[in-house]
């Protein structure tokens, strides 16, 4: 039997929360480069992780200027944060059980001081 299981694809680990802005439709806000170091696309749906207070929830990204270090949680989901907390970033996969198997995330580990590549 062939069946398909939800796995890990992209994580950002351990980013500081820069901004939260509630006057904003919704969403993520995150810097271009760490998009592009973790495999993430502007409008994938992410589950957010936060570490201070045990918030879980989703929404999806746009893009955030390169090398800014930006993490902006807008709309409803600043509710969620306070500048200054941790959180960990997910985006998961639909893939066949097989190639699951063997598939390797793109894992990311950020200087959580800056949000910048190390």
């Amino acid at each position: 039997m062939k069946f398909q299981i939800e796995v890990i694809k992209s994580k950002l680990h351990r980013v500081t929360v820069t901004q939260a802005n509630l006057n904003y439709v919704g969403s993520i806000t995150i810097d271009e480069a760490l998009m592009e170091a973790a495999n993430l696309i502007e409008g994938e749906k992410v589950q957010i992780l936060d570490i201070n207070n045990g918030e879980r929830f989703e929404t999806y990204i746009i893009r955030g200027e390169r090398n800014s270090g930006c993490i902006c949680l807008n709309g409803a989901a600043a509710r969620k944060v306070q500048v200054g907390d941790v959180v960990i970033i997910c985006s998961y996969a639909l893939m066949d059980f097989e190639e699951a198997k063997s598939f390797k995330p793109w894992i990311v580990f950020p200087d959580t001081a800056t949000n910048q590549l190390v």
